[in-house]
């Protein structure tokens, strides 16, 4: 049965490379993906939301709490999917829906939306909400408009810049108060939420967010060494804690330091000693909202393990297994984003279009 399953996922590197080159997107999947977003982020129900209830008051629906970002099941999917919707636009100006994506980000993006969205967060009872993968992700949307010469484009990234202050200042007022990482497969990971800030930071030209990250990075990541690989996957995890980490301080160490902190947090990778984190995550039931978060793990792998071994010396060690790696991840997670059930399709279009559009 093993073999039988590396046959497979070799024959599926293969076709995934015909179709997507070596880590693009086409017009065809860019088109698939789309329609899978507009169809989540103007959807409200079903719908999981975290909000603190401080009163009778706060007993809302999800577009009532939530009026830009209401859709896809959580806040956090919703934002990622209007990511996707900009990062497919830009990357096919031509795409066979644009003006249906354009008019659903109109109407979601708009002044008054956002501003009530910011004003959730400046609640006592709310600092924490979505603390740190959605204020990832806001930036990321934000961090995606910047900069963008487009009409439309332009509107949008004026109305989202409240809500995204509103972000950054959260990042500026919590970071120097978390004393310890967390290092979880799930949301809370300290590593993707920094990761995620400094490439908003370094685009958005914020140098002050951009020294807080950084040294927040080296204070929790710096020192470690023999990251527990074995322990991975979590049974829910969407994330790798040990490659995030290490994609993390890949964008802050110069080559040659970070190749020094590779060989010291990550030895197992040319040691063998690590299989479980180089081979796919096994998905049972798609159905299940925390199972097919593996999916989603197969797919932050991928792009993690792209990143490292671009990052790393090209003599490394590392890099070929790395390479391969990803590749066969790439493959195994690809094919199971058509899943035909909504608790992986309101979100896993978007780890596999920051896969295949992230250099």
């Amino acid at each position: 049965m093993r073999h039988g399953k590396v046959l497979a996922l070799v024959l599926l590197v293969s076709l995934t490379i015909r179709s997507f080159g070596s880590n693009s997107l086409n017009r065809e999947t860019a088109e698939g993906f789309a329609s899978m977003a507009l169809r989540c982020i103007e959807k409200e129900f079903p719908n999981k939301p975290s909000n603190v209830m401080d009163g009778k008051q706060d007993i809302l629906g999800p577009q009532e709490m939530h009026p830009a970002f209401y859709g896809c099941f959580d806040w956090h999917s919703s934002v990622h999917g209007h990511w996707m919707l900009v990062r497919l636009l830009k990357q096919f100006p031509k795409l066979q829906q644009a003006t249906s994506v354009r008019q659903a980000l109109s109407r979601n993006l708009t002044s008054d939306n956002l501003l009530k969205e910011t004003a959730y967060f400046q609640q006592k009872s709310n600092k924490s909400f979505e603390r740190t993968y959605g204020w990832a992700w806001l930036l990321k949307l934000a961090e995606e408009l910047e900069g963008w010469d487009d009409a439309d484009g332009k509107i949008w990234r004026q109305h989202i810049r409240p809500l995204e202050q509103e972000i950054v200042a959260n990042y500026l007022d919590f970071l120097p108060k978390q004393t310890y990482p967390i290092r979880t497969g799930v949301h809370p990971n300290t590593a993707f939420g920094i990761a995620f800030g400094i490439d908003y930071a370094r685009k958005a030209k914020n140098s002050q967010l951009e020294a807080l990250l950084v040294k927040r990075a080296l204070d929790y990541f710096a020192a470690d060494t023999a990251c527990p690989a074995t322990w991975e996957p979590g049974g829910e995890d969407f994330f790798s804690p040990c490659l995030l980490e290490a994609d993390l301080m890949r964008r802050i160490l110069p080559p040659g330091q970070f190749a020094t902190w590779f060989d010291h947090f990550l030895p197992q990778i040319v040691n063998n000693e690590a299989p479980n984190l180089l081979t796919p995550a096994t998905v049972t039931d798609r159905s299940d909202g925390k199972l097919v978060h593996l999916d989603g793990l197969n797919l932050s792998r991928a792009w993690c393990m792209k990143h490292i071994a671009d990052a790393l010396p090209s003599n490394h060690k590392a890099r070929q297994i790395l390479i391969r790696s990803s590749s066969v991840h790439t493959a195994d997670a690809l094919s199971n984003i058509h899943s035909g059930d909504y608790s992986g399709e309101h979100w896993l279009a978007s780890f596999a279009t920051y896969l295949l559009t992230t250099d």
